[in-house]
């Protein structure tokens, strides 16, 4: 897959960043950092190889969104865009804060709907591209010690699924990433979970998946097997799980 431009959404986020250094770019290929901070995006925009571009966003500020994309997209076609935008804020901040629950909930899922649907019509048109949503192994049960997170993540987990139909033929096809506890900026000071992983390993896993054309990556692999088992566990007893 030749890609030239990049746009990603959540333009300073850790596992974003190393999605497009796995890519593995041409010299020639421009990447357009979407985000909050332009002092943060200008500092990752160094850590990356050939062009780059900074565009102001806020994945809350949802009336944005459309012009956002309008802009990404005024330069050229975009091979890919990265939808790596959201906060993780612990379930026990949240509980007397409604809300800053409701504000993860338009970080993390309500913002990337607004965007990517604005995205996709614009890829349509062109005929051609790939977008990657970052879902995560918190959408296949959400727990109650993580339940607002994961009600966020299931909700893009199912809209990435439904995007992924409605542009079945259409040339623009969806990769969904679900990787589990990622150690980094995000969850500092946290208790790693069992296969926790990297934001490295997550952009080589996603890498790949786009050389082979998946439509969903597990990071790391073996979380596909473990999803199976966390269905099946019967409710009263995941109703005990603490963590």
């Amino acid at each position: 897959m030749l890609i030239r431009r990049v746009l990603l959404l959540g333009g300073t986020s850790e596992i974003g960043l190393a999605i497009v250094a796995a890519l593995r770019l041409p010299p020639d290929a421009e990447v357009l950092l979407a985000g909050r901070d332009e002092q943060q995006l200008a500092a990752a925009g160094k850590s990356l190889d050939g062009r780059v571009r900074t565009l102001r966003y806020d994945a809350t500020e949802l009336a944005t969104h459309d012009s956002v994309i309008a802009e990404a997209f005024s330069g050229g076609e975009v091979d890919l865009v990265i939808s790596a935008a959201g906060v993780l804020i612990g379930q026990a901040d949240l509980e007397g804060d409604p809300l800053r629950a409701g504000m993860l909930i338009e970080a993390n899922f309500t913002g990337h709907v607004t965007t990517l649907l604005a995205a996709a019509a614009r890829m349509r048109s062109q005929g051609s591209g790939v977008i990657v949503i970052l879902s995560s192994v918190a959408a296949v049960r959400p727990r109650k010690a993580n339940l607002v997170y994961g009600a966020a993540k299931a909700g893009l987990d199912a809209f990435g699924r439904g995007l992924a139909d409605s542009l079945h033929g259409s040339g623009v096809r969806v990769l969904l990433v679900r990787p589990g506890f990622v150690i980094g900026r995000m969850t500092h000071g946290m208790t790693a979970a069992p296969l926790a992983t990297t934001p490295a390993a997550v952009g080589a896993v996603v890498a790949a998946g786009l050389g082979r054309r998946r439509n969903t990556v597990w990071v790391p692999p073996a979380l596909a097997v473990a999803a199976i088992a966390l269905r099946a566990v019967p409710r009263p007893l995941w109703r005990r799980i603490k963590q």
